[in-house]
Order: C-alpha cells, then sequence, then structure tokens
C-alpha cells in the first residue's frame, strides 16, 4: 500500500467526507454551496474536509467567482478500487490454498 493509498482511506473514513465523495460520485462536479446545504455543516467545516480531500489527491477544486466547485479526481479512486479488488481476491482464497506457515 503506498503512502497515497492510505492518505486516501484517512480521509474518507471520517463521515461527513465519505458522504461529499459519494455526493461527488452521484452529480459530478458539485458546487460548495450545494454541498452545505445538503450536509447541514458550516462553511468553515466543509472547507476543512474539502481540503483534507484535495490533499489526499481524491478532489479537485475549480474556482468560480466566490464559489468552488468539486469534482472527483477519477484516477484516485480508480487506484483505490484496484486495491480493493486486489484485497478481494485474497480474501475468497480458501486458508487451505495459501500454504500454512506453521509447523506442529
Amino acid at each position: 500500500m503506498t503512502v497515497d493509498e492510505v492518505a486516501a482511506l484517512k480521509a474518507l473514513a471520517e463521515a461527513s467526507r465519505l458522504r461529499v465523495a459519494q455526493l461527488l460520485a452521484e452529480r459530478g462536479e458539485v458546487c460548495a454551496c450545494n454541498l452545505l446545504d445538503e450536509l447541514s455543516i458550516t462553511q468553515p467545516t466543509l472547507s476543512h474536509h474539502m481540503r483534507v480531500l484535495q490533499d489526499a489527491g481524491l478532489v479537485t477544486c475549480r474556482k468560480q467567482g466566490k464559489w468552488c466547485h468539486y469534482s472527483l479526481v477519477p484516477e484516485a479512486l480508480g487506484r483505490l478500487a484496484m486495491l480493493f479488488n486486489v484485497l478481494a481476491e485474497g480474501a475468497a482464497v480458501p486458508a487451505e490454498g495459501r500454504g500454512d506457515c506453521c509447523r506442529a
């Protein structure tokens, strides 16, 4: 796992940030004003959450006037999807097929 993947997972581990990611996935680019209405949080709190998501490389911001319009970074989400696919494939292998390192 890379540092970027860890940062992304940490960013998404907070409920409000995960909800933001879900909203962006459903709607595409979303204005901060609409996120504020949807999440019922203050503007400074939204700014903090969006900064964490941006720093993790999950979200980009496009300024238009005084508002920011946020969208997901597909490549970052693709890397997380690949990570989860690897985990799911490993979990699907029966225990007897993995080889046991413990000797009786």
